[in-house]
């Protein structure tokens, strides 16, 4: 039989309020507390913090506050930055490629609830993983919903909410999102 966090990292209906999620929520967010509590001047404790938070070292730049739901579902590329108050809903994987930029207000969620009202109280969730390519930046106050696959290279506009796939090499806006403009070859260059 599998755990509920087996479960949680699998896509199937899982109990949020087991004790081993709990605690490991709980982990994230006193780590979550303390990195949002760091000055600029505290570089050395801010990349301690970030390397426990994610259960790997770290290069990544997190403006705080940042808040997370555990933080080892998260696998983060090289210089990836994060501005002030991101979220990310991380109860499925979380995998960000490298030199990726978020603007302020970004909210990354993996958690889905069922369609059904008599599911829903049985306080059951789900969860689909998100991956965003390289070299990507996400405008501020942008939505990235459960399962969402953003491609390498592509802008999502400030505000979007990006509910399906985004290809590489893309300007994407809107609510939903949707691919706006081609970027042209020479914008890849250098990555």
């Amino acid at each position: 039989m599998k755990t509920e966090k087996e479960k949680m990292l699998t896509g199937k209906l899982y109990d949020p309020l087991d004790p081993q999620l709990c605690r490991e929520r709980d982990r994230c967010r006193d780590l979550c507390l303390l990195l949002n509590a760091t000055r600029e001047d505290q570089k050395e404790e801010r990349q301690r913090l970030l390397s426990e938070l994610f259960g790997a070292e770290t290069d990544a730049w997190i403006q705080p506050p940042f808040f997370c739901d555990y933080g080892t579902n998260i696998v983060l590329g090289t210089k990836v930055f994060f501005n002030f108050n991101c979220v990310v809903l991380d109860c499925a994987m979380v995998t960000i490629g490298d030199n990726v930029l978020f603007a302020p207000s970004v909210q990354i969620y993996t958690a889905t609830h069922p369609i059904s009202a008599a599911e829903r109280r049985t306080w059951r969730e789900s969860a689909k993983p998100i991956t965003i390519g390289s070299d990507v930046w996400v405008g501020g106050g942008a939505i990235i919903c459960p399962g969402v696959t953003i491609g390498d290279r592509t802008v999502i506009g400030a505000g979007s909410v990006v509910t399906r796939d985004i290809p590489s090499d893309v300007i994407a806006a809107g609510n939903p999102a949707r691919v706006i403009r081609e970027l042209p070859p020479e914008a890849a260059e250098g990555s």
